[in-house]
């Protein structure tokens, strides 16, 4: 088997075991490869024509003739990396040796010497992926923007260990202590250890000016910082917490799988953070990777995730999930949520069900009590739109599936908005956009009418009396799309159940609105008692 390794930190390279392999001459092929390998998860077909063939009249064409020059670069008579279908693609890195995936390890997961420190400092000198931009592609650089901060906070981290390093005397850390400023020119822990060294090696003339010079630095940007601290050695935390929380590390750390339900569909799951487990249960839309730049939901997840191990995964028909199903359907997604449980080996965890997920969850949890410790409703209902409706209802409910069938695909939105103004209407105009177009990249026209089909008839109304798990519900207020007398109604059907009520029009929450955190606050507190 071939051994092979990708260079990114500076121009683009690939090793075939001690050899340099010669890439293919495009640079869009040499930009899918980088893009595959870093990312490391199954992306739609679809989905990667957007990212890198907004122009060509064919781009499946186009992204089919560059896996065809990729395959013979990573694929070998042993193994093949690149794995491919009708509907996704993948390169699969597990023996490819990628050199700012293997920095980020090694800083993170061990104390590298100092002269193990210096080397990583010099690599990481070099620009991520050199002279492989796409300027006409936004979506790729976008991405590219991303990933090269990421490289940029692993030199701030390498730079920050050198600097506070305890065997280097101040004489040898002060050139990196001069870097790490250079770098981190905001870094108020970075700009005290400067000055502590300067004083440290008597260096009285470039102290005061140092000194001055950080002062106005840091009153220009309102960072707060004093002159006359000093520092003994270096904090224990990290260089930039917040950093660590930023959409593209959370979703670089996301590891995408894939599972089996019994009508063998599968389905795509992926799990981030650490501490107690939350599953959602999938609702219609979601997408895994694109969620994390979401306007709506990625600041829970987010904050979620700081402190615990969030398990979600799309729904079949949807997201990164297959597409072409025979069966949407209420009783397809229990199946769906039982099989990534099983498939992630669970035996107790909390678990969160939105809109139409709410049904899916509770019907979980009358099954399965003992693998339940809380469950969390938000915005969701017990009966679908055709139980109990009037012809009127219903004609409506039809109408709209009509438009929906009709106008899902087309580049004008005023169909999608419908259900844009209905789920969020207090979002902006620029959320709006961004939603109208995450529905259309995350479920097709068709899929998208069978869905509110499905919907329509969910009645887990006889199960919410069998409920024995600790409940919260939680509605917003002035939801337009289920009305918070269809929460109520749940939390007083279901025993001991607990009713949140949020100061929100918004069937999906905007990460901006404060009703936002007083959610994530709830949940926090509600899945840290003990059930």
């Amino acid at each position: 088997m071939t051994r092979i390794s990708l260079k990114t930190l500076g121009e683009l390279g690939v090793r075939h075991d001690d050899r340099d392999a010669t890439l293919p001459a495009s640079k869009r092929t040499r930009a899918l490869l980088a893009y595959l390998a870093l990312t490391a998860r199954p992306h739609r077909r679809d989905r990667l024509c957007e990212v890198f063939w907004a122009i060509p009249d064919d781009p499946r064409g186009a992204l089919r003739w560059s896996l065809s020059k990729l395959r013979p670069l990573v694929n070998d008579a042993a193994v093949e990396r690149l794995a491919a279908d009708r509907e996704r693609v993948t390169l699969l890195t597990a023996d490819i040796d990628i050199d700012i995936r293997s920095i980020a390890e090694e800083v993170r997961g061990t104390d590298p010497s100092p002269d193990r420190l210096q080397t990583l400092a010099h690599l990481l000198q070099q620009p991520l992926l050199e002279g492989i931009d796409l300027p006409e592609q936004s979506l790729f650089q976008e991405w590219l923007t991303a990933e090269r901060e990421e490289a940029r906070q692993q030199q701030l981290i390498v730079l920050r260990k050198l600097s506070c390093h305890e065997t280097l005397a101040p004489d040898r850390s002060l050139s990196w202590v001069r870097a790490w400023v250079e770098h981190d020119p905001f870094n108020p822990e970075a700009a005290t250890l400067l000055l502590t060294r300067l004083e440290q090696l008597g260096m009285e003339r470039e102290l005061a000016a140092v000194s001055g010079e950080m002062s106005s630095r840091f009153g220009k940007a309102g960072v707060a910082w004093s002159p006359d601290a000093r520092v003994a050695r270096c904090s224990d935390s990290a260089t930039s917490e917040d950093s660590q929380t930023l959409p593209h590390l959370i979703l670089a750390r996301q590891k995408v799988q894939f599972c089996t339900a019994p009508d063998g569909i599968r389905i795509a799951h992926a799990s981030v953070g650490d501490g107690p487990v939350i599953v959602k249960a999938a609702n219609w839309l979601s997408h895994l990777e694109l969620d994390w730049n979401a306007p709506i939901w990625s600041p829970l997840y987010r904050a979620l995730a700081r402190d615990h191990r969030i398990i979600r995964y799309d729904e079949r028909g949807n997201g990164l999930s297959d597409w072409d199903v025979d069966d949407i359907s209420f009783a397809a997604f229990v199946n769906d949520l039982e099989t990534v449980v099983d498939a992630n080996e669970l035996s107790r965890f909390a678990l969160l069900g939105i809109s139409q997920g709410a049904a899916v969850s509770i019907e979980y949890a009358v099954r399965h009590p003992e693998r339940v410790t809380h469950l969390i409703l938000f915005g969701g209902y017990a009966a679908g739109w055709r139980i109990d409706a009037s012809d009127e209802t219903i004609r409506e409910r039809e109408a709209v599936m009509t438009l929906t069938g009709t106008g899902w695909g087309q580049d004008n939105p005023a169909y999608r908005q419908i259900f844009s103004s209905t789920f969020m209407p207090g979002a902006t105009a620029e959320e709006l956009s961004w939603f109208n177009e995450f529905q259309r990249r995350t479920t097709s026209p068709e899929n998208a009418v069978r869905f509110l089909s499905a919907f329509g008839d969910i009645d887990v109304r006889t199960r919410l009396a069998e409920v024995s798990v600790p409940t919260l519900v939680i509605h917003s207020l002035g939801d337009r799309r289920i009305p918070a007398a269809t929460g109520r109604n749940i939390a007083a059907s279901v025993p001991n159940a607990e009713f949140l009520g949020l100061e929100s029009d918004g069937h999906l929450l905007l990460g901006r609105e404060p009703a936002s955190q007083v959610f994530v606050e709830a949940v926090r507190a509600f899945v840290a008692r003990e059930s």
